[in-house]
């Protein structure tokens, strides 16, 4: 992607010697979650309908699902915890669309990326980890509020310092580590209000859990700094479950 002489061609032969990731993307393209009326047969192909940014953020997206296969069962369920994700981030993506912001994937990639720390904190610290979460449930707390309480940081903490140590732009790096506080960002204001309105969505909706019990508070200033609307239109909500059901069944489903 970084080299000036490579070209679509050559990123889609890199893609095509990763048959799994081939089939996810290749599945994804052709679902409802774009709603294309030709089907594309190759990665070729659908770079020059997705576009060389987009589909290089959907591989990163599909990719980094299958990178955390060690965490405790008790402390998460994981498939759970990735259709949380997955709906935050298609809700994310369908609010930048709303709004026509451009590349809408990276919009996606930051929702589904949004509670990457916790996963960092259930394989590294399990212990601390089970206490916030006990923490969460006697207290009747959030629970990245459990984990100030009882690390004195967060899992939003921690997934900023993964995805900066994985050299991802910062352009990711503020949606994850205020999606919680969006009014901290500073750089990606709008980018961190639509992944905070797009939690919110995923939690109202009720689809998975990255292990937090209750609905987190929607900021009204963040709300009001990405759309005029008091509601959000009930074809918007058909459409991300829509589109929700079609990434699951890619990603974490793929045939």
């Amino acid at each position: 992607m970084n080299d000036p002489y490579s070209s679509a061609a050559d990123f889609g032969s890199v893609v095509s010697e990763d048959a799994g990731l081939t089939a996810r993307l290749l599945q994804l393209v052709n679902s409802a979650f774009y709603g294309f009326p030709q089907k594309m047969d190759s990665v070729t192909q659908a770079l020059s309908v997705v576009g060389t940014n987009q589909l290089h953020d959907l591989a990163l997206a599909t990719s980094v699902i299958t990178m955390f296969d060690d965490v405790p069962p008790d402390l998460v369920d994981m498939e759970s915890f990735w259709r949380h994700s997955l709906a935050c981030g298609v809700a994310a993506r369908s609010l930048a669309t709303q709004r026509r912001e451009p590349n809408v994937e990276r919009l996606f990639v930051a929702g589904l990326l949004h509670d990457i720390g916790r996963l960092i904190l259930f394989l590294g610290y399990p212990d601390g980890a089970r206490t916030a979460l006990e923490k969460s449930r006697e207290d009747h707390l959030l629970l990245y509020e459990s984990e100030r309480e009882t690390l004195g940081y967060d899992h939003a903490q921690i997934g900023r310092m993964l995805i900066n140590s994985w050299n991802l732009p910062s352009s990711l790096q503020e949606p994850v580590a205020y999606h919680h506080t969006p009014r901290k960002a500073t750089r990606y204001p709008v980018e961190t209000s639509i992944v905070h309105v797009g939690d919110v969505i995923a939690h109202g909706l009720r689809l998975g859990t990255g292990g937090e019990r209750y609905v987190p508070p929607l900021s009204v200033a963040a709300w009001d700094r990405i759309t005029d609307d008091q509601t959000i239109p009930l074809a918007m909500i058909n459409d991300i479950e829509q589109q929700y059901a079609a990434a699951v069944q890619a990603i974490l489903q793929p045939n």
